[in-house]
């Protein structure tokens, strides 16, 4: 992680268009945002995180539609009110709250909600890893995280980060500051990926930056599309694993037909099963699933840019 001076609300106005696009067509997104939001220290990709997985959350609260509305605000604990929350210091705070209309969650529910693998979902529609996740880097950066629900009133979590108070610290260390600028694009990526969600995720977040998107569930498709005379694609990102061809077959007829093709792999599977498919090496462009949008488009440019 790079921690660097930043404003919250700049994160929650970049992610506003991916958002409104993850949440769907029957789903409104509101925002509730603080002028005067003081800085927190943090890596930027981190809170992308945290909104990330709190949006797409509330968006499966809410299979019927509603709404999800994101809130901020400076928040102010004395001493003698930070003993409900627990591992705060008094002082100064930002308030990140994301909060839905859906069913609402019992309590027994909520005394495991950001426990490892925990999930109320279908088999195949979630991992249980979202809300532990968050849970994970918002301790990590000794703030706090909480969720008020109620059976058919909807789910609020609120996250706490410590602000940055310092006169100077909105200026200190500026040129050491890691830049944050997303890099875009005009090339043309195919993505293939036999998970559905992923590969729209994927695809969004790659149109977001201004590339030229061609989609495939699986190898075969893949092939079928790089045969055609007008398929010219500058870069193949592709899931590792999949039924029938793996990503390293679908590398190596790939580049049979277009051979100055380049290549990205990702995977969500652990590194000692993937290095079964041959693909973990210090030549390898990969992406470790989940990864944020930040990280694709960065690893995108990147490896664009090699000669």
């Amino acid at each position: 992680i790079r921690p660097q001076l930043m404003d919250v609300n700049e994160t929650v106005n970049n992610l506003a268009k991916m958002l409104r696009r993850i949440i769907g067509d029957d789903i409104l997104l509101k925002f509730n945002i603080s002028d005067d939001l003081l800085l927190v220290k943090m890596d930027p990709s981190q809170v992308e995180q945290i909104i990330l997985n709190l949006v797409v959350n509330a968006r499966d609260a809410m299979p019927l539609g509603g709404e999800v509305i994101i809130s901020t605000e400076n928040s102010y604990f004395a001493t003698d009110e930070v003993s409900p929350f627990s591992g705060l210091a008094p002082g100064y705070y930002v308030r990140l709250s994301v909060t839905d209309t859906g069913m609402g969650m019992p309590p027994e529910i909520l005394e495991h909600i950001f426990e490892p693998f925990f999930t109320t979902k279908e088999v195949g529609k979630g991992t249980g890893l979202g809300l532990a996740t968050v849970f994970g880097v918002v301790k990590q950066n000794r703030g706090d995280i909480r969720v008020y629900s109620e059976m058919g009133e909807g789910t609020t979590f609120t996250v706490y980060l410590p602000a940055e108070l310092a006169d100077d610290a909105r200026t200190a260390d500026v040129e050491n500051v890691v830049d944050d600028t997303v890099p875009t694009g005009t090339e043309t990526i195919l993505v293939v990926d036999d998970d559905a969600d992923v590969r729209f995720m994927t695809v969004m977040a790659l149109e977001d930056q201004g590339y030229r998107v061609h989609e495939a569930d699986g190898a075969v498709d893949a092939l079928a599309w790089l045969s055609t005379t007008d398929a010219s694609p500058d870069l193949l990102i592709t899931d590792v694993i999949m039924p029938e061809v793996s990503g390293k077959t679908l590398v190596e007829q790939a580049q049979e037909i277009k051979p100055d093709l380049k290549i990205i792999y990702m995977s969500g599977y652990p590194e000692d099963r993937i290095s079964r498919h041959q693909v973990l090496d210090a030549a390898i462009n990969f992406l470790q699933k989940p990864f944020l949008p930040t990280d694709l488009a960065r690893l995108v440019r990147r490896v664009l840019d090699e000669d």
